[in-house]
């Protein structure tokens, strides 16, 4: 737009605005002025949704129909006269009567919309993930099962012919996401399975490879490290005793693999009833690792997967010393004393 045009069209916007105080019961500018204040000082906030594409007029109905505003008329006129036209974002902003309008046009202008946040943290399986996300009120539990299990078609990293419990079990990434009002269960779906595409760098995938192994067994190993380890340090070094045991053929029997075959709660204690469910998830009964992910690792988890510490440790048992590590060793014989030191620890704490 030429400067003469800018010009032509800020005189009519003027004369408009004159037009519309000329009219006015108390007349003058003072009159304007008052129609911009605050519409209820005493108000509290509310959350108005502003869609893509609302053009001035009907930014200017939506905050009279929340009683935002005095005058949507004014309003729009104050919007042109401040050269503000086609600059108001979409989003939803929390806004409040007690603002004045140039309060709420300058929030409109900057974007200021309501941000909110949900963590999903490492280690939670989808039916945990499907709580939370319920609990927290972003989206419905069911809601959300169906949308993951739609996505479960688009998995380009599950083996053919695979039996799993939970197709996408693993492939939502954990991690603390910002969501609009509204979100849909699908865009939530959407968001963890982005970040995980994110993750997987050219480098890990090229590393992965190297290693001679595919996406989904990564990630079904690193679910069972993102499980066992308690210290974020000492992944590689279990990642590596898991390793070590696939290279020999020796079952892996992680607990948290028995625990996702029986569907008992973490919380719960294992026994050893629980160790002969015929369950491929089962590794303590089944050599290798199981069919799929137990539950959902961070970024540490599969790093520690794809570079794991070199050593000669085939055993590890928790301390119970309240550090959260673990006790390693070479040999069965010192794996025997580790769980007398573990068990020495625990007798310590007392009852």
């Amino acid at each position: 737009m030429s400067n003469a045009a800018k010009v032509a069209q800020a005189v009519l916007t003027l004369v408009a605005l004159a037009a519309v105080l000329a009219g006015a019961a108390y007349g003058g500018l003072r009159w304007a002025l008052a129609r911009l204040e605050p519409a209820d000082p005493a108000a509290a906030a509310v959350e108005v949704e502003i869609p893509a594409g609302a053009t001035t007029t009907d930014v200017a109905e939506i905050l009279a129909e929340h009683g935002l505003i005095q005058d949507p008329t004014v309003f729009r006129y104050y919007v042109r006269y401040r050269e503000l036209d086609g600059q108001i974002l979409s989003g939803r902003y929390e806004l409040s009567a007690a603002m004045s309008a140039d309060e709420i046009l300058t929030k409109l202008v900057n974007g200021e919309v309501v941000v909110r946040r949900f963590t999903i943290p490492e280690g939670l399986t989808v039916a945990m993930m499907a709580d939370l996300l319920d609990e927290a009120q972003v989206v419905g539990r069911q809601a959300f099962l169906d949308a993951v299990a739609a996505a479960a078609g688009e998995n380009p990293y599950l083996p053919e012919d695979a039996s799993l419990e939970q197709p996408m079990e693993g492939y939502l990434f954990p991690a603390t996401y910002q969501y609009h009002a509204g979100i849909t269960a699908e865009e939530v779906v959407a968001m963890l399975t982005e970040r995980f595409e994110a993750v997987w760098t050219a480098d890990l995938l090229a590393r992965a490879d190297e290693l001679g192994l595919s996406v989904h067994e990564v990630i079904t190993l690193a679910s069972i490290v993102e499980t066992e380890a308690r210290v974020a340090a000492e992944q590689p070094v279990i990642a590596g005793v898991f390793l070590n045991r696939l290279a020999v053929g020796m079952p892996l029997q992680a607990d948290p693999t028995v625990y996702y075959a029986v569907g008992l709660p973490r919380t719960e204690t294992l026994l050893d009833e629980h160790l002969d469910v015929d369950s491929p998830y089962n590794t303590y009964r089944y050599p290798g690792l199981p069919p799929g992910p137990i539950a959902a690792p961070g970024e540490g988890a599969i790093r520690a997967v794809l570079y794991p510490e070199t050593h000669d440790y085939y055993y590890f048992v928790a301390k119970y010393d309240g550090s959260g590590e673990h006790y390693f060793a070479t040999t069965y014989e010192e794996h025997l004393e580790n769980i007398d030191r573990a068990e020495a620890n625990l007798a310590a704490q007392g009852p």
